[in-house]
Order: structure tokens, then sequence, then C-alpha cells
């Protein structure tokens, strides 16, 4: 199974619009008809088949070899069941997770203080001085670069985050916040 683009998606890649988040761009780009699920795992993470089947429904992906389907929902329903030794469906959460995301946004600022933000980050390993580390990694991300990618950061953060390290993180904030 190799999905490839539809028109839909060159139109998206090409507009730079909103629509799609960041991960999901990514796929775009790499499903060129040329790459299996294995390969995508490998460039995506476990779940890029659950991300593929996405994409697919949307209209986006077609799969390579068949027949262009009728509309995004027979394309959906034409595509194999997909099986991995992947952990459970759905998205995963850890503060490893996490960290290893806001630890990518920071290098691309390719600065001084992002840098510094990075190697605190880094350096933790309790989970308190990890959440410390991922508010002000954040706040400084925030500060950065424009509202509209720091609100993309901010909502991969938060689905990184298992709920219960999510709201610490949240508290945190709030209490960063008050004189």
């Amino acid at each position: 199974m190799r999905p490839s683009k539809t028109d839909l998606a060159r139109q998206t890649l090409q507009a730079h619009t909103g629509v799609l988040g960041m991960r999901e761009r990514r796929a775009l780009i790499l499903c060129d008809g040329q790459r299996d699920i294995a390969e995508l795992v490998r460039l995506l993470g476990q779940d890029a088949p659950i991300l593929v089947q996405g994409l697919v429904k949307a209209g986006y992906l077609i799969i390579a070899g068949s027949a262009p389907a009728p509309s995004a929902a027979a394309a959906a329903a034409s595509m194999p069941p997909i099986t991995t030794n992947a952990a459970p469906a759905g998205p995963r959460r850890s503060l490893v997770a996490a960290k290893v995301y806001l630890s990518g946004m920071l290098e691309l600022q390719r600065d001084e203080s992002a840098r510094k933000h990075r190697e605190r980050l880094l350096a933790r390993l309790d989970d308190d001085a990890m959440l410390d580390a991922l508010a002000d990694a954040l706040r400084f991300l925030e500060g950065r670069v424009a509202a509209t990618l720091a609100g993309r950061i901010r909502e991969r953060l938060f689905e990184a985050l298992p709920p219960d390290d999510l709201q610490r993180l949240l508290d945190a904030r709030m209490e960063s916040a008050l004189p």
C-alpha cells in the first residue's frame, strides 16, 4: 500500500492554509506514491497508519495502484485494514513525546536562547522539573513565533501530554501568570 496525493492535497499544500496541522502536512509531503506504510511509520511514527487513513477519508490521499475512488468515503471503504506491530490505536501521550516535540520546535529557532531552553528541557529527568521546563519553553516559543504557529505548537504539546500532566502544566502556567 503506497499512498499518494490527490489534487486536493496538492492545492492545500500550495495554498499554505491552516486547514491541516503540521503533522498532516508532513504526511502529505511524504506520501508520494513511492513510500509504503512501513516506511511512513519509520518517518512519521507509530500512528502513521491512522494518520494516512484519516487523510484518505478526507480526500487528500489515494492508495497508489488502486482505481481512483469517486469519493473520499469510497476510498476509505476500499482501503484494507491496516495492521502493524504498533501500540494500541490513538495518539500516544507521554512526557517524553511532549519533550521530544517541544525540543524539535526549539531546535528550529536556531538561536542561543532557544538552545538554552532545549538543553534545559533535555537535561531534566524528574517529572516536575520536566513540566517546569516544558512550561518555560512553551512561554518562550509563544513570545517568539507568530500567534497562529504558537497556537499550533500549544495544541500539539497539549495533545502529547497525558491528561494528568497536562493539568499540572496548565496549573503551573496559571500560577506563573499571577502577580
